[in-house]
């Protein structure tokens, strides 16, 4: 399944360059179509044949990111333009706050070069897994330099464990690990860490992927429902009424989310309109879904039932 969708009609490009050799610690001076082999497998930079200034970068065989070289304010994808809407209505680019945004998975740092300029005061870290991809992106594309954007190569969970509490305003889970994003990163013990390096009105925000059955996308409702008390989803109505695979945006913060008919109109104007669901409405759709948890360590396991052998404890 494909991790993110593009605005319809776009033409994701079908070309299948070669292997492009880059010499053992240097950087790419700009963006070069091919194949690259990176730590965790292998990218591709594929040039936007419906836009002369724009690259697509596929991760592993998944379609992951856009830039546009020549304008960052223009996002390709339909949810990176959802995201992009919410935190806008929260925080107004004309009065410059200087947001302070962690992204958990790097990819083209297509978002984070999009805060940089509709806020140019923000502060920004990358968290990337892939140290030789943070390497590709710094020379394909012009991102800002540290302080401004910092990419940090990590495990997304122990970056954001390791940072001070209460020190972000926005925190955006947007990993995968071929069309799913890694569980340990959708628990509730790992979105109340998230929660903890939120700032007061700080926004918790996540890319949720899934097929029609919608199990993933109830799971991580309710797992974020759990956490905060505040809650929205972002999505097309095809997606809500589970009539596609697609992407849902869910958000959560311990202040409410306003009820500004500006972002509703900006979400239905879009390539692919959506709507916006307010608190109830998420709390409804995440009614008897699971809350996700860490697993048991075996100190805190529960004791197998009396006549039963341990190996048929289950956790």
């Amino acid at each position: 399944m494909a991790k993110r969708g593009r605005a319809a009609g776009r033409n994701t490009g079908t070309s299948s360059p070669g292997v492009v050799e880059v010499p053992k610690g240097t950087r790419p001076d700009g963006p070069v179509a091919g194949v690259y082999y990176i730590d965790t497998g292998d990218c591709e930079l594929i040039p936007d044949q419906d836009n002369s200034t724009g690259w697509l970068l596929r991760i592993n065989g998944v379609m992951s990111s856009h830039i546009d070289l020549v304008d960052p304010l223009f996002l390709d994808f339909e949810y990176m333009r959802w995201i992009a809407a919410l935190v806008e209505s929260r925080w107004p680019p004309a009065d410059r706050p200087k947001l302070r945004a962690l992204h958990l998975g790097g990819g083209a740092c297509s978002l984070a070069r999009y805060f940089h300029a509709a806020y140019p005061d923000a502060r920004q870290v990358v968290v990337e897994l892939d140290g030789k991809l943070a390497e590709y992106v710094r020379g394909w594309f012009d991102l800002p330099k540290a302080p401004l954007l910092r990419l940090r190569v990590g495990e997304a969970r122990e970056v954001t464990e390791s940072l001070t509490p209460q020190t972000r305003d926005l925190v955006i889970r947007d990993v995968f690990a071929g069309a799913v994003t890694p569980r340990p990163l959708t628990t509730k013990e790992f979105t109340e860490q998230a929660k903890r390096v939120l700032a007061p009105g700080g926004v918790y925000l996540v890319n949720s992927g899934d097929a029609p059955a919608l199990t993933n996308a109830r799971e991580d409702a309710s797992t974020i429902a759990a956490a905060f008390e505040h809650t929205v989803i972002i999505a097309d109505p095809a997606m809500l009424k589970g009539r596609r695979y697609g992407n849902m945006i869910i958000a959560g913060s311990d202040l409410p989310f306003a009820d500004d008919p500006g972002l509703a109109r900006r979400l239905l104007g879009g390539a692919v309109p959506a709507q916006i669901w307010d608190d109830a409405r998420v709390r409804a759709f995440a009614a008897g879904a699971a809350v996700r948890h860490d697993p048991a360590s075996p100190s805190t396991a529960p004791a197998p039932e009396a006549g039963l052998p341990p190996s048929s404890t289950v956790p």
